[in-house]
């Protein structure tokens, strides 16, 4: 992966083909994409994604969300072992959980910044090793793509057209360049693929 200087900065996320994380209906309409997160290309991208990172940055919605699922996941035994995989990671690692609004941390080891992403980004990448992961944020990855800070995607497509909600490439993003490094399709038409930046 190339990297400007420090730690390397990843985000994952899932988009539909018209490139969005939400649908019409707000966002919490994740229909065109919570039907593809178990399929074997989707465990098998989530085994990647955590892969040497060891901050997760995240941003309040997802933060609160993830808290009502993954905890209890990285217990059940009875679990896939790449989600479980996963659950114990996020659940151990160091979190970062950007907002204006909370005030208290809704994990263990997390901290919350009420800073603008790229000021927070720039200094992780200066403390600590291993990678950051940016996990699912599309408030946080949309400032880190405009201040070029992201070394690498790993996005997940779903074979469904939302329609409607929210973006993630908005107009006005600085061009850049991109190189696959790894592509992956499902039984369903989903596809795992991973992007470095290439600086």
């Amino acid at each position: 992966m190339t990297e400007s200087s420090g730690r390397s900065v990843t985000a994952n996320i899932n988009l539909t083909l018209d490139g969005r994380y939400s649908g019409p209906d707000g966002p919490g309409d994740l229909g065109a994409i919570v039907s593809y997160a178990a399929t074997e290309v989707a465990r098998r991208h989530l085994s990647r994604i955590w892969d040497g990172a060891t901050t997760a940055l995240l941003g309040r919605r997802n933060a609160e969300g993830f808290l009502g699922y993954w905890p209890s996941v990285a217990t059940d035994a009875s679990a896939d072992p790449r989600d479980r995989g996963y659950a114990k990671w996020l659940v151990d690692t160091e979190k970062v959980v950007l907002s204006s609004t909370l005030e208290n941390a809704p994990w263990e080891r997390t901290r919350i910044v009420n800073a603008p992403a790229a000021e927070v980004v720039r200094e992780l990448k200066d403390l600590g090793s291993g990678n950051i992961l940016v996990n699912c944020s599309a408030s946080v990855i949309k400032p880190l793509l405009a201040a070029d800070l992201l070394d690498r995607l790993y996005l997940m497509i779903t074979p469904e057209i939302a329609g409607g909600g929210q973006r993630l490439f908005d107009d006005g993003l600085p061009a850049t360049k991109w190189t696959l490094i790894h592509h992956e399709v499902g039984e369903l038409g989903e596809m795992a693929m991973v992007y470095d930046r290439a600086r």
